[in-house]
């Protein structure tokens, strides 16, 4: 179980990245049923350090706090994709690993597990802007620049900001559960869970670290999201009987076969209506929905606006068509 958090930071780290791991792992929720951390903030140069935004901090823990965590969470800061990081700071991190503890980076402080070692042979992410010199820098890491986090077991790297929320509920809700994750999520005015990754819109709605048995055949759905499924067409499709292939879906992606391909066609809809000007009926037809009613009907079910409005918010009036109010 997660009991004992360690932030790592190095000078110029960014506040708000800080602030994330202080907000999900720091604060005292028992009045909400939920465990509290052992929480620290661990400074790899010194009791104080600047930000980038141009204010300082200290701390009055050293390195050798990182000893007794179970996880250690390095923020984003500047310059981290051609700075040098202490070698004291390196080697606990690669011990922290070798005794079981986990390791987690937002944004930038992916280059700190990369210059440990840590992201060799692994699946790893940042933030879209640092993800080509992620991977030029550490060759031997697998580097997925259009995820908001990957989970590689022992280490997990989020992309920017707003990505490490996302990681760190995922970590929340692996550790105790949707519940927890939920309850933190709301009082910080996020969604639990958001779908999809870095670009804007992206056709895979899950990070697929665990589908194993079921990735090609969500590869095979998301080429077909114009045709009627049923899950036993999908079950043939994997080799699978229809009992057997609905268990491992829910297993590797959390969800129903029909909820998931519900996502994806509202994902290709939202895509459509931002970058094209096809009708209504056009993008229901690509999307599988059919007929503008239906696409308006789920549309507005899953996002709480309808077709039209979000085609204004992301292209302007001029671009929305009138087909469907």
């Amino acid at each position: 179980m997660l009991k004992n958090v360690a932030a790592l930071l190095l000078d110029e780290v960014h506040p708000f990245e800080l602030g994330v791991l202080c907000e999900v792992f720091g604060l005292d929720r028992s009045d909400e049923g939920l465990p509290v951390h052992d929480f620290a903030v661990v400074s790899a140069e010194g009791p104080t350090l600047r930000t980038h935004a141009g204010f300082t901090l200290t701390t009055q823990h050293g390195l050798d706090r990182l000893e007794e965590a179970d996880l250690i969470a390095i923020p984003a800061g500047s310059r981290f994709g051609d700075r040098e990081f202490p070698e004291e700071a390196l080697d606990a991190l690669r011990r922290a690993v070798d005794r079981g503890a986990r390791v987690l980076s937002v944004c930038s402080g992916a280059y700190m597990l990369g210059a440990a070692g840590l992201l060799d042979g692994r699946r790893c992410t940042t933030h879209w802007r640092h993800a080509d010199e992620l991977a030029r820098r550490f060759p031997r890491a697998n580097v997925e620049p259009d995820v908001l986090y990957v989970d590689a077991g022992s280490v997990i790297t989020s992309a920017g900001t707003a990505a490490g929320i996302d990681a760190c509920l995922h970590l929340v809700r692996q550790e105790y559960g949707p519940a927890a994750a939920n309850t933190i999520a709301r009082r910080m005015v996020v969604p639990p869970h958001r779908d999809g990754g870095q670009a804007q819109y992206i056709q895979r709605p899950l990070p697929r670290n665990r589908c194993d048995t079921v990735g090609d055949t969500l590869a095979w759905m998301e080429r077909h999201l114009d045709q009627e499924m049923t899950v036993e067409q999908l079950a043939a499709q994997a080799h699978m009987s229809p009992r057997t292939f609905a268990r491992r879906f829910q297993q590797e992606t959390g969800t129903t076969p029909y909820r998931w391909l519900l996502r994806q066609r509202v994902l290709l809809a939202q895509h459509l209506l931002e970058t094209s000007d096809e009708t209504m009926d056009t993008v229901a037809g690509r999307t599988g929905f059919g007929n503008a009613a239906a696409l308006r009907h789920q549309f507005v079910r899953s996002l709480g606006t309808t077709p039209n409005a979000y085609r204004r918010t992301f292209r302007g009036p001029a671009a929305a068509l009138t087909e469907v109010a």
